[in-house]
């Protein structure tokens, strides 16, 4: 795995980071618009970012309605042409707000709860592969990726828990192979991926930080740093996969 950039793209890239109001979606803006491979980044989020670093620009995009995400992806073509790399970078595993937690049984199961967590871990990401892989340059290399999580892997699964989550991942994970396969077709040079970022210090994992190991939770920028050098590192056969920010392949 190389240590950091995106060497292996060439350079003048145009990319876009979906979620780039969270954590480790700002952490991928920012890391981005540092790399001199890099010409723009397209910053798109439902609210506006509250600062965005030299070179990022921002496109308003609810990646939970489709409308707004056909728009966004037209206002990024219009300025970019085409695209040598996409992100997405959102996911939710708790809201108090709207009543969804990890199930620690099936007991706790709930079927509106369960259904959010879908459509923003398995829907969303899926709407912008609808309208962001036919913008991917077609004249050298490119990729898609998805933030998907080590627990979506049904091989990997061994202690159960956290229904919903599990299983939104696994479902995210299953597309992300699909895609691949009509991409491969459609446009040879290029990736789909599902990344697994490591345990990250943003809102998405603070309830469940309190005894996780030492050296086992990440910086945000640390963890960007490390799936961009997995995404530059990327090799035949690896289009389709799901990787661990180190680079170790991960069963689905």
């Amino acid at each position: 795995m190389n240590s950091g950039g995106l060497r292996s793209y060439g350079t003048g890239l145009e990319v876009a980071v979906f979620g780039a109001t969270g954590g480790l979606g700002g952490a991928f803006v920012s890391a981005l618009a540092e790399d001199p491979a890099v010409a723009r980044v397209h910053a798109l989020s439902r609210r506006t970012p509250p600062s965005l670093p030299e070179g990022a620009v921002w496109h308003p995009c609810d990646l939970t309605e489709e409308d707004s995400v056909a728009a966004a992806a037209q206002s990024v073509q219009a300025a970019a042409g085409a695209l040598h790399l996409a992100v997405v970078a959102i996911g939710v595993l708790q809201d108090e707000t709207r009543g969804i937690s990890p199930e620690k049984t099936w007991r706790q199961l709930d079927p509106q709860a369960m259904a959010d967590v879908f459509r923003i871990n398995t829907v969303a990401p899926a709407l912008a592969a609808k309208h962001v892989l036919p913008l991917l340059d077609r004249s050298r290399r490119t990729a898609f990726a998805a933030l998907s999580a080590r627990v979506g892997s049904i091989e990997d699964n061994r202690y159960g828990g956290w229904h919903s989550y599990r299983a939104s991942k696994a479902a995210l994970n299953q597309l992300l192979k699909t895609f691949a396969i009509e991409l491969a077709r459609r446009n040879p040079a290029a990736f789909c991926v599902g990344l697994h970022p490591g345990t990250v210090d943003t809102d998405l994992s603070k309830p469940f930080q309190r005894n996780l190991p030492e050296g086992q939770l990440f910086t945000p920028a640390y963890s960007a740093q490390r799936l961009l050098a997995v995404l530059d590192g990327l090799g035949e056969g690896d289009s389709g996969g799901l990787f661990a920010w180190d680079g170790t392949r991960i069963p689905y």
